[in-house]
C-alpha cells in the first residue's frame, strides 16, 4: 500500500513536472479584457478580440472572456492589481498613467503598462436635449450637464476639457456622474440636458437618444482647443459627418483621442502573442465585427496613441509580419 501510494506521488510529481513545461498552447488558461458600459464601443471591441480568440481555444487551449466596467482608468489600475489581464482605454489615460500624471499623480508612473495596438478614433460627443438650445459647448453653462463616472476615459478628458475652456465643475447647475450605461435614458427623461461621451461612432449610444427624443449633437472648437490639440500630442481634430445620426443633418466639430488596448508585462508574452495573432490573422472578420473598425488600417494601429512601450508578445508578432 504504502509503495503504491509512493509511486502515485511520483507520478503526480511528475505529470506536475511536465504540464509546468509544457507552452501555453497546451495548457488551459484564461484571459480578462476590461471594458466599459455595454452599450459602448469598448464592450464591443472586447467582445470582438474575445470572440476571435476564443475561435481556435481548442487549438491554443486560452479562454477569453469579457468584463464590463468604469472605463479607462479603472481598466489601467485593475491590470497593474493583477485582477485583468488586458484592457481598452483612451490613448490620453494611457499616457498618463505612463507618466503618473492627473489621475495617476499620486500613484506615480506604470512601469508595468503595456501597449498591444490601437483600435478606433474616439472624439468628444456632446449631446443635448433639443429643447435646451445648445449650439457650443460655452452654452451648457447654468445647465444639467453629465460629465461622466470616476475613472471613465470621458471624465478624464473633460478634466482637461474644462480648464482649457476656463470653465469648471461649479459653471454647470448640475454636474450628475451618470454612467455612459444612464446618461442616453436621463438626457430623454429630462433629468439632465447634455452628456460627455468619448466614443467611437457609430455608436448605438448616440443613436438610441438622437432616434427616441431628437437629440442634438454639440461642436467642441475655438482657441481653448486648438491649444489643447497643440500641447497634447494624443488628441487631434475629429468631424462626425452629417447625417451619421437621425436628426442630426450638419457635419459637427470636435476633438478627440484614440482607443488602445493595453496589458501588463506581467501577462506572459505567449498570450499576448496569440491574442494579437488572432486579432491581425483574421483582420476582414475583425473590421466587420463593428462599424467602427471599418476603416482601420495594422500599420497605423502598432503606433497611434501608444505612448506605453509595445508588448514583447506583440512586437513578436509585428516583427514576422514586417510591419516593425
Amino acid at each position: 500500500m504504502k509503495k503504491f501510494a509512493s509511486l502515485t506521488a511520483v507520478a503526480v510529481l511528475a505529470l506536475s513536472a511536465s504540464l509546468t513545461s509544457l507552452p501555453v498552447q497546451a495548457q488551459n488558461k484564461f484571459v480578462t479584457i476590461g471594458t466599459g458600459g455595454v452599450t459602448g464601443v469598448y464592450y464591443a471591441a472586447g467582445g470582438s478580440i474575445c470572440r476571435l480568440m476564443n475561435k481556435d481555444r481548442a487549438k491554443h487551449g486560452v479562454r477569453c472572456s469579457v468584463e464590463s466596467t468604469g472605463g479607462s482608468v479603472y481598466n489601467i489600475n485593475t491590470i497593474k492589481a493583477g485582477e485583468l489581464d488586458f484592457g481598452v482605454a483612451q490613448s490620453d489615460v494611457q499616457y498618463n498613467a505612463v507618466k503618473g500624471l492627473v489621475q495617476f499623480k499620486d500613484a506615480g508612473a506604470d512601469k508595468d503598462l503595456r501597449a498591444v495596438f490601437s483600435i478606433h478614433p474616439e472624439p468628444m460627443t456632446v449631446l443635448s436635449r433639443k429643447e435646451a438650445n445648445i449650439n457650443k459647448f460655452e452654452d451648457l453653462k447654468g445647465k444639467r450637464f453629465n460629465v461622466g463616472n470616476p475613472g471613465s476615459g470621458q471624465r478624464a478628458t473633460m478634466d482637461m476639457l474644462l480648464p482649457a475652456l476656463n470653465m469648471k465643475l461649479t459653471d454647470f447647475s448640475l454636474a450628475s456622474e451618470l454612467k455612459a450605461d444612464e446618461h442616453g435614458a436621463a438626457l430623454c427623461d429630462n433629468k439632465i440636458d447634455a452628456f460627455a461621451y468619448v466614443v467611437g461612432h457609430p455608436s448605438a449610444n448616440i443613436q438610441d437618444p438622437t432616434t427616441t427624443c431628437g437629440a442634438k449633437l454639440v461642436n467642441i472648437t475655438g482657441p481653448g482647443i486648438d491649444k489643447l490639440i497643440a500641447q497634447y500630442p494624443y488628441f487631434a481634430v475629429a468631424t462626425l459627418p452629417g447625417g451619421l445620426y437621425a436628426n442630426n443633418p450638419n457635419p459637427v466639430k470636435t476633438f478627440g483621442v484614440v482607443a488602445s488596448f493595453v496589458s501588463s508585462s506581467k501577462v506572459p508574452a505567449d498570450v499576448v502573442y496569440l491574442m494579437v495573432k488572432a486579432v491581425f490573422d483574421n483582420f476582414d472578420d475583425f473590421k466587420k465585427l463593428h462599424p467602427a473598425f471599418a476603416n482601420l488600417d495594422p500599420k497605423d494601429m502598432i503606433k497611434n496613441g501608444l505612448s506605453a512601450p509595445l508588448h514583447d508578445g506583440a512586437v513578436k508578432y509585428y516583427k514576422e509580419k514586417g510591419w516593425m
